[in-house]
């Protein structure tokens, strides 16, 4: 059985406790007893998460780890064998998923899923008008709010198909940002970018971390999740290692799984 290395009790850090006791912050995700399997394959085993409003938490990891498989979850694409997952301490059910998710997530995943026969304004606000009901007008000044945010006004009219991998992803974390969901899921959104183009997202997410706004990022971009996260997961074969503090897990690894992790990804 693989032990969770954590510092301190529970799955929720000391300095999320203290402030969740100050600001008397709300649960955004829990994850109780999550199994999941493919097949023969037990993808997730056995996990418990809590991730509290506003708190960027960050899972590394490598491929094949269930890193991808548990934020799914998270957002009723995949459906857990067995466990509960709750949203802003409610739980997802076969009858409400598709509202409670549209109502508190929205995600940016590896591809950017945009949709090429349709404007970069189109994209962002086709999901306003036909989910939230917003007007058009309500919509694009939705949409022009978020691509000042992300750099891009001025490809307001391109297609898709006219914009850089790094453009089209900054697209889809605007076209995220414009449902204003209270939960930002990434799942691996620059392992799709050339290297050059990689950093732009970044800065991106970087500055969108320091709004109030709850995230769980998936990355194998280690400067990112030292810069950005308040706490730091290491997954491996479907389960939690270890757990901490960004400068926690990266400088003072406990467990020796995270420490031959780190040292082939940190060289």
């Amino acid at each position: 059985m693989r032990v969770l290395k954590c510092r301190g009790s529970g799955s929720v850090h000391p300095a999320w406790l203290f402030l969740a006791a100050l600001r008397q912050v709300q649960r955004m995700i829990a994850m109780k007893s999550i199994n999941k399997h493919f097949g023969s394959l037990h993808v997730l085993k056995d996990i418990s998460l809590s991730v509290q409003e506003g708190e960027k938490l960050v899972i590394i990891g490598p491929s094949g780890s269930g890193k991808s498989t548990l934020i799914r979850c998270i957002n009723a694409l995949e459906e857990p064998d067995s466990g509960e997952v709750l949203l802003n301490q409610e739980a997802l059910t076969h009858k409400n998923r598709t509202a409670l998710v549209r109502i508190n997530c929205a995600m940016v995943f590896q591809q950017f899923n945009l949709y090429p026969h349709m404007t970069v304004l189109k994209n962002i606000t086709l999901a306003p008008i036909k989910l939230q009901k917003k007007t058009l007008a309500e919509a694009e000044e939705l949409a022009f709010k978020y691509l000042d945010m992300v750099g891009l006004r001025d490809k307001a009219h391109a297609y898709p198909s006219n914009l850089s991998g790094g453009q089209q992803q900054r697209i889809a974390i605007a076209r995220a940002l414009a449902t204003q969901q209270k939960i930002l899921l990434f799942d691996e959104p620059t392992s799709a970018l050339d290297p050059e183009m990689v950093q732009e997202v970044l800065d991106v997410m970087i500055r969108l971390s320091k709004e109030n706004v709850t995230m769980v990022v998936v990355t194998h971009e280690m400067g990112f999740a030292r810069q950005v996260a308040d706490r730091v997961i290491f997954m491996d074969d479907g389960a939690f290692i270890e757990e901490g503090r960004p400068e926690e897990i990266f400088d003072n690894p406990q467990n020796d799984r995270t420490k031959l992790f780190l040292s082939k990804i940190l060289r």
